[in-house]
């Protein structure tokens, strides 16, 4: 998770698509550039351990954009659902 908040707040998109399980990923994975991530909490995770196949990962990430005026602030609050494919964990979706 910290490392997909990474890459929409450095515009990696490159880092987005690989993490993105094929099942599920969008074909245009960049971020939207006018869009400033600022801080990342995360709420809880469950399972995701060594061990295991699967995890969720409950997060606020907070951001802000100024593209049309006025800087606009908001809270993305989701519940993403990981899993491991090849050895590496990827991206599945919300929740």
């Amino acid at each position: 998770m910290r490392s997909r908040y990474t890459a929409y707040a450095l515009l990696d998109g490159d880092h987005l698509f690989r993490t993105w399980h094929p099942r599920t990923r969008t074909d245009d994975a960049q971020p939207d550039p006018r869009v400033r991530w600022e801080r990342l909490e995360v709420l809880d995770v469950v399972a995701g351990g060594v061990d295991d196949e699967a995890g969720v990962v409950e997060f606020r990430a907070h951001w802000v954009s100024d593209d049309d005026g006025p800087a606009r602030r908001g809270v993305l609050h989701e519940r993403s659902r990981f899993t491991r494919r090849a050895g590496r964990w990827v991206y599945l979706g919300a929740q």
